[in-house]
């Protein structure tokens, strides 16, 4: 069983790249077994044409299926998620996140974005069979700072993904995995 993490943003690197690197730090040290999927493995080509026998689709809809819980982190660009991730979720088939549980994350320049995994994200999640759609996790560009000594995550965003994850791993059953006592450092 495994944690599958979409990486949402055509953008390398991106500051919900770097949230999923810190979801992906948490899970290993939970002795979790986590895949990773970017919308930039999947052709753009075959996502626009919603070609989905392309071989880099068939593989992302392998990933999925494959997966017990799946972490979803996006962009908020103009009150939606980003288009390259809907072109994803669009070549999934419909019930590809059948009785799986699924946490987004997100990020955007300010607060107001917020209300964009509520109101953009979830119902295509809830559409494509989820069977549940955690509480999402919103970070602004000021909690995600990028320096020269890489990236630092705001403490309370860290603790809040920890705790997602927490929460995503007993809704999919894994709970089983190594308890983490403490949130890992919010250094990616």
């Amino acid at each position: 069983m495994s944690v599958l993490l979409i990486a949402g943003s055509p953008s390398e690197p991106s500051r919900s790249a770097a949230l999923l690197d810190d979801a992906h730090a948490h899970l290993v040290a939970r002795g979790v077994r986590v895949e990773r999927l970017s919308v930039r493995d999947v052709s753009a080509e075959a996502l626009l044409r919603a070609d989905f026998s392309h071989a880099s689709v068939l593989a992302a809809v392998r990933q999925v299926a494959q997966a017990k819980a799946i972490v979803v982190a996006t962009p908020i660009y103009k009150a939606a998620y980003a288009g390259a991730l809907k072109a994803l979720l669009d070549v999934l088939p419909q019930s590809a996140l059948q009785g799986k549980a699924v946490l987004p994350l997100a990020t955007g320049g300010s607060p107001g974005h917020l209300l964009a995994l509520d109101y953009a994200l979830r119902p295509v999640l809830q559409a494509l069979g989820a069977r549940l759609v955690l509480q999402g996790i919103y970070a602004t560009d000021a909690q995600i700072k990028r320096s020269p000594d890489g990236v630092h995550i705001d403490a309370d965003i860290a603790q809040r993904v920890a705790h997602g994850l927490g929460s995503l791993l007993q809704e999919a059953g894994i709970a089983h995995a190594l308890p983490a006592s403490t949130p890992l450092a919010a250094n990616a």
